[in-house]
C-alpha cells in the first residue's frame, strides 16, 4: 500500500474518529514531529538535520515561532559562567 492508501484508509479516518481534523496529510505528521521535538527542548539545528533541511534557516523560517521563549535556564548558565571568569 502506498502513502496515498495509508492516508486514505488509516490516517484520515483515525483523525476523524479522534475529532482532530477533517483533513490530514502525511506532511502534517512531519510538522507535528518538528513541533514536538522543539517543544521537548531539542535544538533547532538538530531538528533541522533530522528533518533533512539543507540549513537551519529553513527550520527557523517555518518553526521559529515555536522555539521556547523562557530563557531562565540560559540566563542562569551565562551568569554562572561570567561569575567564574
Amino acid at each position: 500500500m502506498g502513502v496515498g492508501g495509508v492516508r486514505q484508509y488509516y490516517l484520515v479516518p483515525a483523525a476523524r474518529r479522534l475529532k482532530i481534523v477533517q483533513h490530514m496529510r502525511m506532511h502534517d505528521l512531519r510538522h507535528t514531529y518538528a513541533r514536538l521535538m522543539l517543544a521537548a527542548g531539542l535544538k533547532p539545528y538538530e531538528v533541522s538535520r533530522w528533518m533533512g533541511h539543507a540549513n537551519v534557516s529553513t527550520t527557523d523560517g517555518i518553526y521559529g515561532r515555536l522555539y521556547p521563549s523562557d530563557y531562565t535556564d540560559q540566563i542562569a548558565r551565562f551568569e554562572a559562567f561570567v561569575a567564574e571568569a
